[in-house]
């Protein structure tokens, strides 16, 4: 990636769908997605027949031994574009972390090429049976006989020592990770979608919550879910006769491979300069800078991924995220704050990966939210995943 990307503005999004967010949903995914899908095309002014493009990440993000079934835990591009008859000129699936910011980049090549005129862009999620992140290992062979014997398995265990790290750094406490998550809860617990729906969370229930991988507690971590969202895209000048206010894709960026380390060994330095370096893709690509960003809108899978990603974004000076936090920096009913988790975001709306940080941005961007947040922004930033191990996008309201 080098400069200003040649299709910035050309391409935006002109509809979208959002399933309810369960533990368990009602309807197996497949049914769940393909309903989905048909709302998010119709929203859009269109007919399934005129979606000629489908783009998605059918990765099932479990680490248990749970099998990954196209249409029943998984939903692909292709099934997808088989189940609703359409006849495609370009299906493509995303393979790789930050899902709905690659699979949206994917999307916004193919139309901005001539590959596809209209683009579906899904994500699909489900909450498998049993354990999420059990460890399904019975040997354990190469660098795993250094880490999985001793614990060291899965997620939680990848993002406890980061966040141990930056508290011994920066004198961040579990007070500073509260502030986030009850943010968080405050503001999915007002989504009629979400999981938590009319369930906030008190800074007393976070800290009372049982310790999972210290000093990550049960609320620190989004839960895994049943739920779909999806989004149609097309070019500016096709977008102008739908019947919503077109978004603008200004820009993206994907993170470079993280440096080998030992499995899910992410040091915090490794995390904040590769952050940083995504960030500059980002806005280089997209034209803009952090000052021009309206509404930010950062990947809270653990609740520490917020420090990094404003860190990363250039939004706070290195280390002093979680002052700022607490100090009401990202309160989204304070005047003048920074309301960067306004959408809930996984923590309030369940593990939904990037799609309620994209969805709030078109929603304000479109002028299709009701009053909450910032009504008149004009740019925007969605992030999905850490922001070493992700991706961004970068939205406008106006082409420019």
């Amino acid at each position: 990636m080098s400069g200003r990307f040649a299709a910035s503005n050309r391409v935006a999004i002109v509809g979208y769908a959002q399933s309810p967010v369960r533990r368990k949903a009602e309807h197996g995914l497949g049914a769940l997605a393909a309903d989905t899908a048909r709302s998010a095309i119709a929203d859009a002014g269109l007919r399934v027949a005129d979606v000629d493009g489908f783009v998605a990440s059918g990765m099932l993000p479990s680490a248990g031994a749970h099998t990954a079934r196209d249409g029943v835990t998984t939903v692909s591009p292709g099934w997808m574009a088989r189940t609703l008859g359409a006849e495609p000129s370009y299906v493509a699936g995303f393979d790789g972390i930050g899902q709905l910011s690659g699979s949206m980049a994917m999307a916004v090549n193919a139309v901005a090429a001539g590959a596809a005129d209209y683009v579906l862009v899904h994500r699909a999620l489900h909450n498998p049976a049993g354990s999420y992140h059990d460890n399904p290992l019975r040997e354990a062979a190469g660098t795993h006989q250094w880490t999985a014997p001793q614990g060291y398995f899965g997620p939680l265990a990848a993002i406890a020592l980061p966040c141990q790290e930056y508290f011994h750094r920066f004198g961040a406490d579990r007070e500073a990770l509260a502030a986030i998550v009850v943010e968080a809860r405050k503001n999915g617990a007002r989504h009629r979608w979400s999981c938590w729906y009319e369930r906030p969370l008190t800074r007393e229930e976070y800290l009372d919550a049982p310790m999972l991988s210290d000093p990550i507690c049960r609320y620190d971590c989004d839960i895994p879910v049943d739920g779909v969202a999806a989004f149609v895209l097309t070019s500016r000048e096709r977008a102008a006769d739908l019947p919503h206010r077109p978004v603008h894709i200004a820009g993206y960026a994907q993170s470079a491979p993280p440096r080998h380390r030992l499995p899910l060994h992410w040091p915090l330095d490794d995390i904040l300069e590769s952050g940083r370096a995504t960030a500059d893709r980002l806005y280089e690509h997209a034209g803009i800078g952090p000052g021009e960003i309206d509404l930010p809108q950062v990947y809270d899978g653990f609740s520490p991924f917020v420090w990094f990603w404003l860190e990363a974004l250039g939004l706070c000076p290195p280390g002093q995220a979680h002052r700022f936090i607490s100090d009401g920096g990202i309160d989204s009913d304070r005047p003048g704050a920074l309301p960067v988790l306004s959408s809930g975001g996984a923590l309030g709306n369940g593990r939904m990966h990037g799609v309620p940080q994209l969805l709030e941005c078109y929603l304000r961007l479109s002028r299709r939210a009701d009053a909450r947040g910032r009504p008149s922004a004009t740019t925007a930033v969605a992030c999905a995943s850490s922001p070493h191990y992700g991706g961004a996008l970068a939205l406008s309201a106006e082409p420019y």
